[in-house]
C-alpha cells in the first residue's frame, strides 16, 4: 500500500457538516456525532485510496494462483481494521439504544442514535460476509475474481458510509449527499471522468471494427496494430484506473488476442473482425454505469441547472445579446459532465468544444440555444 494510503491526512469535515454540527445546542451530543463523522471521513478516505492495477496481470490465466492473496492479504486487514474503526467509535459514542421519547433541546437529535445503530449493525454483517468471501477457494484462486471481490465490498462499505453520514444529517434539515458527505465530489467527478473517457474508447472501437470489415489483406495486420495501439493508451487513463475488476479482465484478455494477431505477418480479417466485434460489445456495455446512483443524482441536478442557464440565455438573447452567450457558454461547460450519458448530446457537446459560444450572435445565438434545450429536452435522466 502506499505512504498516503498507510498515512493519510487528517480527516475533515465538510463546510455544511461543521454548520450542521455549531447549530446544535446540546453541546455534549454535538461533540459525539463529530467524532463519529470524523471516523466515517477517515474510513471512507482510506477504503478510496487502493490501486488495484498493481495487483493485476497482463495476462488472464484459468490456473489457480494463490500468490495475490498473499499480497492482499493486508490489504484484507486493513479493510477490515479501516471498518472497524468506525464501528467502535459508534459503540463508544453512541451505546445502547436510542432515547424513546425525543428531548424538545434535540430537534432532530432523537432520530440520529437509532440511524447510527442501523448502519452500524449492516456493516458488521458486511463485514461478515467479506470474511466468508475471502474463505471461498474459487475466490481466493483465481486472481480477478479475488480483485473484484475486494472492490466491491470497498465500494460497498464506502456507499454504507456514506448513507450513514446522509441520513444521520438529514435528521437536522434538508441537505444534499454533496453538502455533508465526505469525498462525495471527488467520487462523482471519478465516476464523469470514466464516463468520459469510456464513451470515447466507444467511438475509437465502433470506428475501427468498421475498418477493420471493409480491410483489404494488405490492411488487417495494420488495423490490428492500430487496435492495439488504441488499448494501450486507454490503459493508461485514470478511467481505466477506476474501471470494475471484471470490466478490466474481458479487456485484458482482448487486449492479449489482439496483441497476438499483431504479431503474426499476416492475421486474417475474421479473426480480427470477431474479436472486435466481441470488444465492441464489452465497451459499450460499460454505459450500464449511467444507472449508477451517484451518477443519476449528478446529471439531474446538471440538467436542471443547464435548464435554468438556457433559459435565462434564451430570454436575453434579443436584448442582451453578450449576456445571452455568456449564459449559453456557461451552460454549455456544465453540461460537459454529462458526456458519455447520450450519444446524440455527445455530438452536440464535442462540437460546442470547439465553437466559441460567449462570441456567438444573432441567428446563430438563438439557433443554438434552442438546439442545445431540444438535446436537453430529449435526454434521459429521470
Amino acid at each position: 500500500m502506499s505512504a498516503a494510503a498507510e498515512n493519510p491526512p487528517p480527516a475533515s469535515l465538510t463546510p455544511r457538516l461543521e454548520q450542521i454540527l455549531q447549530s446544535l445546542p446540546d453541546r455534549a451530543f454535538a461533540a459525539r456525532l463529530r467524532a463519529v463523522y470524523l471516523a466515517a471521513a477517515q474510513a471512507i478516505s482510506r477504503l478510496s485510496d487502493l490501486d488495484l492495477v498493481k495487483y493485476e496481470t497482463p495476462v488472464v490465466d484459468a490456473s489457480p494462483d494463490l500468490s495475490l492473496w498473499e499480497e492482499m492479504a493486508p490489504v484484507i486487514r486493513d479493510t477490515v481494521m479501516d471498518v472497524n474503526g468506525l464501528l467502535n467509535v459508534i459503540r463508544e459514542q453512541f451505546p445502547g439504544a436510542p432515547p424513546a421519547e425525543p428531548s424538545a433541546s434535540r430537534k432532530g437529535a432523537a432520530d440520529v442514535p437509532g440511524l447510527l445503530q442501523e448502519g452500524m449493525t449492516r456493516l458488521a454483517q458486511s463485514i461478515t460476509q467479506l470474511g466468508e468471501a475471502m474463505r471461498n477457494p474459487s475466490v481466493v484462486s483465481d486472481r480477478w475474481q479475488l480483485l473484484a471481490e475486494i472492490q466491491r465490498f470497498r465500494s460497498d462499505y464506502r456507499e454504507q458510509m456514506s448513507q450513514l453520514v446522509f441520513e444521520s444529517a438529514s435528521s437536522f434539515g434538508e441537505v444534499s449527499r454533496a453538502q455533508v458527505v465526505p469525498g462525495y465530489e471527488a467520487e462523482v467527478k471519478a465516476a464523469v471522468t470514466v464516463r468520459a473517457i469510456t464513451s470515447d474508447l466507444s467511438r475509437i472501437v465502433a470506428a475501427r471494427l468498421g475498418k477493420v470489415r471493409d480491410a483489404k489483406p494488405e490492411e488487417v495486420l495494420w488495423n490490428a496494430q492500430q487496435l492495439q495501439t488504441e488499448l494501450d493508451a486507454f490503459g493508461r487513463t485514470a478511467a481505466y484506473r477506476n474501471l470494475r475488476a471484471q470490466d478490466k479482465r474481458h479487456i485484458v484478455e482482448a487486449r492479449a488476442e489482439i496483441g497476438a494477431l499483431a504479431l503474426q505477418t499476416a492475421p486474417e480479417r475474421q479473426a480480427l473482425v470477431t474479436v472486435t466485434e466481441g470488444l465492441d460489445a464489452l465497451v459499450r456495455g460499460l454505459s450500464a454505469m449511467n444507472q449508477r446512483q451517484l451518477l443519476i443524482l449528478h446529471d439531474r441536478e446538471v440538467w436542471a441547472a443547464c435548464g435554468v442557464r438556457l433559459e435565462r440565455a434564451l430570454s436575453q438573447s434579443n436584448k442582451d445579446p453578450v449576456a445571452s452567450a455568456k449564459a449559453l457558454a456557461e451552460a454549455a461547460a456544465s453540461a460537459q459532465s454529462l458526456y458519455g450519458r447520450d450519444a446524440t448530446m455527445d455530438a452536440f457537446l464535442r462540437k460546442a468544444r470547439k465553437l466559441k459560444l460567449a462570441t456567438l450572435t444573432g441567428p446563430e445565438l438563438l439557433a443554438t440555444i434552442e438546439s442545445f434545450q431540444s438535446q436537453l429536452a430529449q435526454l434521459d435522466v429521470m
